[in-house]
């Protein structure tokens, strides 16, 4: 045990832990009572180390790892794409420093625009990452690409607003459902503010795509719980109030 803990990087106390909460398993244990470790052990706990690095809590590592599907290969090449987002967003970041330190010097000149870039550009990534497959399949590989161009061109003051509708939104949407009727004039204005906030993003609408928007709160369970938390059903709510008023 203490060669793999050496080799890894890790502690003693870190394998004799994970062996306890069944994330992984010694080869064998020796009549003396030492945990003896061999290749297939080795791969795994490089791939604990892995998801570690992503930030995963334990329970889902051993979830992935030990699911009957569980592919090494394809999870790993998963990773492998996470990493490299990981190096190009760090990338842009490190050159918006770079702007930002020479600006302070009075060697260039940074426009507000230019400033706020590098948070725009991650936001962004971070949306093809979570939900980019499905949108461009929904939605055609232009208007992804319109909308990111608009988010781009953002101002701060536009970023803060988003934000603030965001927040009013919940508020009222949870203020609606508690009337529990989504035909209702608060209703009504939640459906206003939700297609005032989608404009934030969107450089087209139309009452057919905001429609199709609702439909993914209610099919896609991370939607779904981001309106959940307001409370149980909010999301199915909200698409019943969007198909009633988006016009």
């Amino acid at each position: 045990m203490q060669k793999l803990a050496r080799l890894a990087g890790v502690s003693g106390r870190t394998l004799r832990y994970y062996h306890t909460i069944g994330l992984l398993t010694p080869a064998r244990i020796s009549e003396s009572g030492y945990r003896i470790y061999g290749e297939k052990e080795v791969d795994l706990l490089q791939q604990i180390l892995f998801y570690r690095e992503m930030g995963l809590e334990l329970s889902q590592i051993r979830a992935i790892l030990y699911a009957p599907d569980y592919d090494p290969q394809k999870m790993l090449e998963s990773h492998l794409d996470a990493l490299v987002e990981r190096r190009a967003h760090l990338d842009v970041l490190i050159g918006s420093v770079q702007q930002t330190i020479r600006h302070i010097k009075g060697e260039i000149k940074m426009s507000h625009q230019d400033k706020f870039s590098a948070f725009k550009k991650g936001l962004i990534d971070e949306n093809e990452r979570l939900y980019g497959d499905e949108i461009r399949k929904k939605y055609g590989d232009d208007a992804v690409d319109r909308s990111n161009r608009k988010l781009m061109q953002s101002s701060e003051s536009d970023l803060d607003g988003a934000q603030r509708l965001a927040d009013e939104i919940r508020e009222k949407l949870g203020k609606a459902f508690k009337l529990g009727d989504p035909a209702s004039s608060l209703a009504m204005e939640v459906c206003a503010l939700h297609k005032k906030w989608l404009m934030f993003y969107w450089d087209d609408y139309s009452p057919e795509a905001h429609k199709s928007l609702a439909q993914t709160y209610v099919d896609d369970a991370r939607f779904t719980q981001y309106y959940d938390q307001i409370a149980p059903g909010c999301a199915r709510f909200l698409k019943e109030i969007i198909d009633l008023y988006a016009v």
